[in-house]
């Protein structure tokens, strides 16, 4: 099975969602990226301090990745103000989408006009167009706002919610019902995996997927409080948080890592030059693996069940 066959949904934030779709971006408009929007860090924390705007960042750095790195676009939507004046430090993308959005009735229709001029035919999607923020949860009941604030907690925090709660958009969701394949990660697990889940109407529709959800986990351990848990206490911590694990299996660098809850394939997967990222060819080989040996497994439950089924119709 070559994953060219598949409908593709990945789902996360900040650099990982945007080096999983670059690595996809072969499929073309049978991929879609559905992309977290509750940064408030560098150039897009400071815009949504002055305006009620979701967090273009992640989105803009996602474009940019199915952008060919030597093209006026990927520069142009990558360039930094840098100086004394109050445009140092922006990020000209993070303008360009805001200032759509101010013109335009509604984000997505920013987005899809930056994708037009870009030439990106996959699709690139906010998890939602209505601005919210990442709360979490101390174990004695107080609290942190804010994805910065967030990965700077001492400790796991008990739990996360969106404040205020979100919904999701249709072709989110549409998406998610037709993929063959599921992504979530790599990436900040409470920052960038963590908040499209929190969107009910995202967990409800991976809750009811017909494809497999694959969960990559991070090359190196991060730099949070995520750091801490070990692959089965992740996965507790979603269905605590969500209400359900939706996921099948995991893929990982570290070949120690195992779980009782879900298949884990564990192989080489960085690559040689930037060891914190995943290698392209790697990932890809890894998944169609992960496709196929899944399929496999489902198909054999699928055959001892029929069989069952015809004993009992014969007794």
């Amino acid at each position: 099975m070559h994953l060219k066959k598949l409908n593709v949904v990945a789902i996360g934030g900040g650099h990982g969602l945007g080096r999983v779709l670059s690595t996809l971006s072969f499929l073309g408009n049978q991929l879609t990226g559905i992309v977290t929007t509750t940064d408030n860090g560098g150039s897009t924390g400071r815009l949504r301090k002055h305006t009620s705007s979701i967090a273009w960042g992640d989105l803009r750095n996602c474009l940019t990745h199915l952008v060919d790195e030597e093209t006026i676009g990927n520069k142009l939507f990558n360039f930094r103000f840098d100086g004394p004046d109050e445009l140092s430090g922006h990020n000209l993308g993070n303008l360009i989408l805001y200032g759509l959005d101010q013109v335009h009735t509604r984000p997505l229709e920013s987005i899809e006009l930056v994708r037009r001029l870009l030439r990106v035919r996959t699709r690139v999607l906010p998890m939602s167009e209505t601005p919210t923020d990442l709360m979490a949860f101390y174990p004695k009941g107080r609290c942190r706002v804010g994805e910065l604030s967030v990965d700077e907690m001492p400790i796991v925090p008990q739990n996360l919610i969106l404040a205020p709660a979100v919904k999701s958009l249709e072709p989110c969701i549409s998406a998610i019902d037709k993929a063959d394949l599921i992504i979530l990660g790599p990436g900040s697990f409470f920052t960038s995996v963590m908040p499209p889940l929190l969107v009910r109407d995202i967990s409800n529709a991976l809750k009811r997927r017909k494809g497999i959800c694959v969960f990559i986990d991070n090359v190196v351990a991060e730099q949070s409080p995520a750091a801490q848990l070990s692959l089965d206490e992740k996965l507790n911590w979603i269905k605590d948080n969500i209400g359900s694990l939706p996921i099948d299996a995991v893929l990982c660098q570290n070949t120690e890592l195992s779980s009782s809850k879900v298949k884990v394939i564990c192989q080489n997967l960085a690559c040689k030059d930037i060891p914190h990222h995943h290698d392209k060819s790697l990932l890809i080989s890894a998944l169609e693996k992960c496709f196929i040996n899944y399929n496999k497994e489902d198909n054999k439950t699928d055959k001892s069940i029929d069989i069952e089924q015809q004993k009992i119709a014969n007794l």
